[in-house]
């Protein structure tokens, strides 16, 4: 293995890596072979020069293999995340999204973190709404094998991902750890939506997730830079199908929703956006429950629920005006919580 000095020089003067280089660099930072100021230069020096297909999907077998394994017999296994760093502080969309395609029948292995560039991750609003982050990989197993959902904490699973927190945090900015996450779930989902904030790094993922084994995947980002479906206009999704890739847009008038500015759903803090999640799952309507909707019926599709974007919206909303979302969610924070 390089160096991680040699490492760092040569992201610094744009050299890329190897799929195989950039595994064993990922592997020395998980062996503690760098200092956090070594990996916030490796990782800065990465995102400047701009990482390439090739590490990103280098970067997520060595994550993978370092992981702790969450078992589950569980198929279709669908996850719903992003990459964060939109900045345009929307409430947490895909979590709410999670309950309703559990409601719906879908077994759900949500992997997420707290925020770093942002108010309210995943990992925070959770924990506002009564989940226990802590709560051991046996407990996630009894999760999806009993409730159909489970929320994996990322450090609780990659070491990397303990070891780099607190220099993602520091320096504030995406990084190529952000691009991981949806790469890296433990419980091993092949049917995913992706949310990706920066348009470059939409096509990077694409082609960084046919390398890694990926059953079908939809890979999202509004025209706003939501990295959801967005309300506001059209979102471009890239729609790998296990055997090529598809290319189209979404816009809110496909499934007779109306058009909302970003800001109609904006959140707040950890609280603020729990109690927004939990609105959507007791089915008040308006812009958030919209928006979940449309998310939810997406993911529905991927999973192989729905046949198009009307049957998983009918799906959704089912979910939700039924109670079956929101029962998902008490029966989450009642088994992390054993």
């Amino acid at each position: 293995m390089p160096a991680i000095e040699e490492c760092i020089r040569r992201a610094a003067r744009g050299d890329n890596f190897s799929a195989p280089e950039m595994e064993q660099a990922v592997n020395g930072i998980v062996a503690g072979a760098a200092t956090p100021a070594q990996v916030a230069a490796l990782l800065v020096a990465l995102s400047v020069k701009g990482e390439t297909p090739e590490e990103i999907a280098g970067a997520a077998r060595a994550m993978r293999a370092h992981a702790v394994q969450v078992r589950t017999a569980r198929r279709p296994l669908v996850d719903v995340c992003g990459t964060g760093g939109d900045g345009l502080n929307t409430f947490n969309i895909s979590t709410a999204v999670a309950f309703v395609v559990a409601g719906a029948g879908v077994a759900v292995a949500k992997h997420g973190n707290r925020a770093v560039t942002g108010r309210c991750g995943s990992a925070d609003v959770l924990r506002a709404l009564g989940v226990r982050l802590e709560a051991p990989p046996e407990i996630a197993e009894a999760a999806l094998a009993t409730v159909g959902v489970a929320f994996l904490f990322a450090p609780n699973y990659h070491p990397a991902m303990g070891i780099v927190g607190a220099v993602r945090r520091e320096i504030g900015v995406t990084t190529l750890f952000n691009l991981l996450g949806p790469l890296t779930n433990p419980a091993g989902a092949t049917r995913q939506v992706i949310g990706v904030a920066n348009a470059v790094s939409l096509r990077l993922l694409a082609d960084a997730l046919t390398r890694l084994g990926s059953e079908r995947a939809a890979l999202v980002r509004g025209d706003d830079g939501l990295d959801e479906v967005t309300l506001s206009g059209p979102t471009k999704v890239l729609e790998w199908t296990g055997t090529g890739m598809r290319e189209y847009a979404i816009v809110p008038e496909d499934v007779g929703l109306e058009r909302r500015s970003v800001t109609a759903i904006s959140g707040g803090d950890a609280r603020e956006n729990a109690q927004l999640v939990s609105a959507v799952l007791e089915g008040r309507p308006g812009p958030h429950r919209d928006v979940v909707l449309i998310n939810a019926a997406l993911a529905l599709k991927i999973a192989g629920a729905a046949d198009g974007l009307h049957a998983g919206m009918r799906l959704a909303e089912q979910s939700i005006v039924s109670g079956t979302a929101l029962a998902k969610l008490e029966a989450l924070v009642e088994i992390s919580n054993r």
